[in-house]
Formats: structure tokens, sequence, C-alpha cells
């Protein structure tokens, strides 16, 4: 009884505001995943202010140059070192001041107060001077008055990035990085072994969830507001799934048949796993792979919950020789390891950890592991090539030299309805279009000689 009384009365004195500098911190300075990171966080934190504390963290990550570039504004020289931390404690109540409905006297006090927290009071009167200068200047808009910003701080995204996109999109470049800086929707996959998607229509209505909108490709729903998944009908009995609407297309595109060997590889987390065995559960056989045994407690979980079966090994795709049986498969899905620039509005912290010279790697790994999976497709078997990614040398680049080297690979036409950009193979999604995230496909036939 102790214990919990003194677990409540810590989560209870916790200051947001530092545990989300802390966060912050980690993320941009140590290079620890938001994902990783955050959760830590907010076990820190009562029930009710782990959403506020996410709220924080995504901001700052969101607004990073932005938010760095008016503090600069008002300090003589940067916090480094052991102060360093203070620095995102700082960027931290800029974000609330600017971006939040936090009224600003209750952002200063909760944020100064912080430095308690963080251990040094020291800093409690530059943290109040800073943003009580801040709140001053925002109500006499002197600050950065007239003052022409460089793109990457217009933009909150790094400079090598911008470039990358105005290279592959130079019509679209300025929607992609607006569109990366929204807060994503909620999408959910129907388990059509249970419901169908017009019953779970009327569960959601009957539980005053409303709908925005259903893809007529894959009848993927978008909610109009995100909802705890507690209160969706049938959560736990694996009626439904929370899966963005451009990952949902991937079961159709495969479109398994009755007797089918799939494979599914880089599967975790697995939702792609379990929508195609939902679809076509008279499959004969699901194996789902990945290199990290970690990532594969995910996928198991997935499965448990919907009720479905597949064989999960952690595997590395570009080496068969250490997991394959020898038999060739009839479908294969290859989600293969990318960028993740096409999910940043989910993901923030990608802009800040993902280097420019990652890309050229990633480009090789994926030639590796196209190339080795392709030996395992059956003559007259599907093989489709997907990532969350939005860059073209992932994409249809990687498509494009793969078909010239494979004389055996045909491209599909996949039929959608939304705009292409000229000259990209296959269906290059981009984020915000139909309000789903960035994603990649190309669907290709294995020939029969």
């Amino acid at each position: 009884m102790t214990t919990q009384t003194n677990k409540v009365n810590t989560q209870k004195v916790a200051n947001i505001r530092a545990l989300a500098a802390k966060c912050c911190y980690a993320v941009i300075d140590q290079g620890r995943s938001l994902s990783d990171e955050l959760p830590r966080q907010q076990d820190k934190a009562t029930l009710k202010d782990k959403g506020l504390l996410q709220e924080i963290c995504y901001g700052v990550l969101r607004y990073l140059p932005e938010l760095e570039h008016d503090v600069r504004a008002l300090m003589q020289k940067p916090l480094t070192g052991k102060q360093r931390v203070f620095h995102f404690l700082l960027l931290v109540g800029v974000y609330q001041i600017k971006y939040m409905r936090t009224p600003d006297h209750a952002a200063v006090s909760e944020t100064v107060a912080a430095t308690g927290t963080l251990k040094n009071r020291q800093m409690k009167s530059l943290v109040n001077g800073v943003l009580r200068n801040f709140v001053r200047a925002s109500e006499n808009s002197s600050l950065h008055k007239k003052e022409t910003l460089p793109t990457s701080i217009e933009y909150n995204h790094p400079s090598w990035f911008i470039k990358k996109v105005q290279q592959g999109y130079p019509k679209q470049w300025q929607n992609i990085l607006t569109a990366n800086q929204q807060k994503p929707p909620m999408w959910l996959r129907v388990n059509q072994q249970h419901q169908t998607i017009a019953t779970y229509q009327e569960l959601l209505t009957a539980a005053k969830i409303d709908i925005k909108a259903i893809d007529s490709l894959s009848n993927a729903i978008e909610l109009a507001h995100p909802t705890d998944v507690t209160k969706l009908p049938g959560f736990e009995q694996g009626w439904i799934s929370v899966q963005d609407g451009a990952a949902q297309q991937a079961a159709k595109l495969l479109d398994c048949q009755q007797g089918d060997v799939v494979l599914d590889c880089c599967a975790a987390p697995g939702g792609k796993t379990c929508h195609i065995l939902e679809q076509t559960p008279d499959i004969a056989s699901m194996t789902a792979i990945d290199v990290e045994a970690s990532r594969l407690v995910r996928v198991e979980e997935n499965l448990s919950r919907l009720g479905l079966k597949a064989k999960v090994i952690a595997a590395d795709a570009a080496n068969s020789k250490a997991w394959w049986d020898g038999q060739q498969f009839d479908r294969i899905l290859l989600d293969a390891p990318c960028s993740g620039t096409g999910v940043i509005r989910r993901h923030p912290d990608i802009k800040w950890l993902r280097k420019a010279t990652d890309i050229d790697s990633l480009v090789i790994l994926q030639q590796q592991i196209l190339k080795e999976i392709w030996s395992l497709l059956k003559p007259g078997g599907t093989l489709l090539y997907a990532t969350c990614s939005i860059l073209p040398q992932e994409n249809s680049d990687q498509i494009e030299c793969f078909l010239k080297d494979n004389n055996d690979a045909q491209l599909v036409d996949i039929e959608t309805n939304n705009t292409q950009e000229e000259g990209i193979l296959g269906w290059q999604l981009l984020p915000g279009e139909k309000n789903m995230d960035g994603f990649y496909y190309a669907k290709l036939i294995k020939t029969i000689s």
C-alpha cells in the first residue's frame, strides 16, 4: 500500500515540461528514437498528463529549426555541456507560447519551475527572462519582423531533405513539406472475418465515434478525430486494427489467392501480415520474417489478438540461405527498409535522426534484398515492393534499375485515383494525399520463360 501511494505522489509532482525537455534532448543530442524515449518519460507522468507530454514533444520536434531560431534571437550565447538540456527546456516553453492554448503566464511559470526538477535552479532567471522577453516580443510583433528566413527554418526541415524533395517533386515540394507538419489522422482496418465495413460503421455510430471518410480502394476508415483504441468496438476481440490508409493498400495490391504460399519480408510490426490473412484466410501458408527479433514480438501480439496464424522467423531477407527451406513463394510482399520520409508527420524525429548519407546505404540494402528475394518467387508469381519513403532513389529509380537488370520482371500498372508525378514508375502516394501517409508501391510479375 505504501509503495503504491509513493508512486502516485511521485507522478503528481512530475513536471511535464522537464520531462519534455529530457525527451527532446535524448532524441536530438543523443540520437534516440522518439518512439523509444517518449514512453520512458511518460511512465513518470500521470495518466492525464501523458497526452500533454506527447503533444509538447511532437510539437518541439516538428518546429525545431523555427524554435531554435526564436531562442537564439533572445540569447547572447548558446547553452552547451551540462546546460544543454535547458536549451530544450526553452524550446518547450516557446512552443507552448506559440502553438498551444496554454496561457502565456502558465507556460512561463511551469517551464521556469522545471529548472528545479532538472536540478539547476541557477538557470531559473535565464529561462524566466528569455520566455518573458519572447512573450513581450510576440505581443509587440517585433520578433524577426520583416525577416527573410532560410528555407530550412521556414519549412522546419533539414536542408538536405528539402533539396531532395525539390529535385524529386519540383512542382509539389512545398505541399509535401507542409503536409509533413500536420498532425496525422487515425485510420482503421476492419477485420472482415468478423465484421463487414457497413456493420462496423454502425458500431462506430452507436459508440458516437464519427467517420470522416472511407477509402474506395481499400475500404480503410478514416476517423474524424483520433480515439483511444479501448473505445473502439471490438478492438480486443480482433474486429479492428489501427493502420494508415496508405499501408492498407498492400493487401489489396498483393491480391493473394486461395492456396498461395506467401512471404512477408521485413514484416514487423505485422500490420500487413495480418491484413493479408484477414483478407485471404484460405492461403496455403504465411511466412513473416524480420531481421530484428525484438520487433517480431509485436507481430506475434498482433497475430494473437486477431486470432491469426503465421510462421514468424527472425531472419535477414538479404541472406535467404540461412532460413529458406527451398519452397518458392506465389506472392511476396517486400516492405523494404527505407528512410521513412513518407511518415514524418507521424514520426517527426525522422527529420533529425535521418542523415543525407543514410540514403545511399539504404538504396544498396534495398537492391540486395530485392535481388535475393526475387529468386524465391515462383515463375508467374507476384512481388509487391513497398516503402514508406517519398524519395525517388528508394522507389521509382530503384524499380527502374531492377527492371533493366532482370529480364524476367514485368511491372504491372496500378490503377489509382491519384495524380501521379510524370516519369515515376509504380504508385507514389505523397504525404497528405487522400489524407494518407507517404507510401510507394511497385507490383512486379515474374514472367514464365
